[in-house]
């Protein structure tokens, strides 16, 4: 207690609590710290893929939408690099990926709260002091433990983001070190090997399956591609992402969803699969673009093309080869297949909280299925004999739905966030976002007035 208690401490640096830690900057009287064990700010490193572009529109950063005079917006991040002229006139609505993670990194360089190379171990409320205890591990540059210490908080934000899933008939040869089988989220580390290999399977047909099997589709020789695709969807289906299906990633669609009741959410949120699950148009149209350039000349690229398949089993054949046990989940038919390595693009989950916050634990109230409750406030439900509150970012799909992993709505929860925490609108919300109007309300949809038409002045003979 040789300082002050921040008045709020974040845990984990990925791009929501960036969010929230830009927000936070400019208000006064309000202290913050936050946390990460990496060295740096980075952002999905293994899928920086060249051509690769971030699926909401740059207007979604981590500011815009909550404060668009913010110093941190993405067009003051290309005025500051001297590239707004030529973005102007580059006309990209949606940007490269790598453009993104350097937007983040510009942010992350010039926000003295951010701590990177800090490791926390344990947070516990202290009833005496009435703040948050957060155990600290202080990193050296090559990741091992230098010093260990702590700090208290009022309230603390949790954004300890995803990591990589593995289905479970792969985990042994994922984890194994000499075994060609890795995750997407290493693509570019291992992608000189991946092409050296005879023959490569991609298994999972969302957006970053699709990314990985069409740069390896572009990187071998026309008629010697060699290339699976696999998946459990039915289809190689194309994102929503018409204007009205959009909606479902406003304010007022996460507000609709979270007063359902828990069944009904939990029916809802795989049903709406297509929403963030699936691929961009413009993947696919490049993808299949690639393929049919590949037969101009005669002759079908060595490639399948499979959606409806699981991975029922999987094991190895000699030292660098695995053997894939499918069954089609329609035809409800068998095959193996035999191939050089797999690249599983099989998604993220949420890294569990349940080791950090064991000391929380008997005070943490949960739902049916065991899964901690998140209040609108994105506040965690916790005994009120804890005064302060435990916020979460992208931890609560269950709640919130599918908006929660979007960054489209990024800025709008960070606000909300400190608008609650402050006890005053730092950032006023707009009342409505959204043309649809979810479920059939009590109160009558909020409708600007009509605009006045001009008073007309009387002509002297009174027409």
């Amino acid at each position: 207690m040789s300082t002050p208690p921040h008045d709020l401490v974040g845990v984990g640096i990925g791009p929501f609590n960036l969010s929230l830690a830009a927000l936070a900057h400019p208000l006064p009287g309000l202290r913050t710290a936050f946390y990460d064990r990496n060295p740096r700010f980075t952002w999905h490193p293994g899928l920086l893929l060249d051509d690769a572009t971030v699926q909401v529109p740059f207007l979604a950063d981590l500011v815009t939408l909550a404060d668009p005079t913010s110093p941190w917006t993405f067009l003051n991040h290309l005025r500051a690099r001297e590239r707004l002229y030529p973005f102007y006139f580059a006309e990209h609505f949606h940007i490269r990926r790598t453009e993104y993670d350097a937007y983040c990194r510009w942010v992350a360089e010039h926000l003295p709260a951010l701590h990177f190379g800090h490791h926390v171990d344990t947070v516990r409320w202290d009833p005496g002091r009435a703040l948050f205890e957060v155990g600290l591990t202080r990193l050296d540059p090559d990741g091992r433990a230098a010093s260990a210490g702590r700090v208290h908080a009022r309230h603390l934000v949790l954004g300890v983001g995803t990591e990589p899933w593995v289905p479970e008939p792969l985990r042994p040869l994922a984890d194994a070190p000499d075994v060609p089988v890795v995750h997407s989220d290493d693509y570019l580390t291992h992608r000189d090997t991946l092409l050296a290999a005879g023959h490569v399977t991609v298994v999972g047909t969302g957006q970053s399956g699709a990314e990985v099997f069409l740069d390896l589709l572009r990187h071998r020789p026309v008629g010697r591609e060699r290339l699976h695709w696999i998946g459990r969807t039915e289809a190689f289906a194309p994102m929503e992402y018409s204007k009205l299906g959009l909606e479902h990633f406003t304010p007022d669609h996460t507000r609709y969803f979270h007063a359902l009741p828990e069944p009904v959410r939990d029916r809802l949120v795989p049903a709406q699969w297509q929403l963030h699950k699936a691929v961009d148009a413009g993947t696919l149209a490049a993808l299949h673009d690639e393929l049919y350039r590949r037969t101009l000349h005669g002759g079908w690229p060595d490639t399948v093309l499979t959606p409806a398949v699981h991975v029922r089993a999987a094991g190895r054949l000699g030292p660098a080869r695995v053997e894939l046990h499918l069954e089609h989940t329609v035809q409800h038919t068998r095959a193996r297949l035999a191939t050089d390595a797999v690249v599983l693009a099989t998604g993220h989950r949420g890294r569990p909280l349940d080791d950090l916050l064991a000391p929380l634990a008997p005070r943490l109230r949960r739902d049916r299925a065991g899964r901690p409750r998140v209040d609108a406030h994105f506040r965690l439900d916790l005994d009120p004999s804890i005064t302060g509150s435990v916020y979460v970012q992208n931890a609560e799909l269950h709640t919130h739905g599918v908006g929660a992993p979007d960054l489209g709505l990024a800025a709008w929860r960070s606000a909300t966030i400190l608008n609650h925490l402050t006890g005053r609108p730092a950032y006023p919300q707009p009342t409505r976002t959204a043309f649809t109007t979810f479920g059939l309300r009590p109160l009558t949809p909020q409708v600007p007035p009509a605009r006045r038409a001009a008073r007309l002045t009387p002509l002297a003979d009174g027409t």
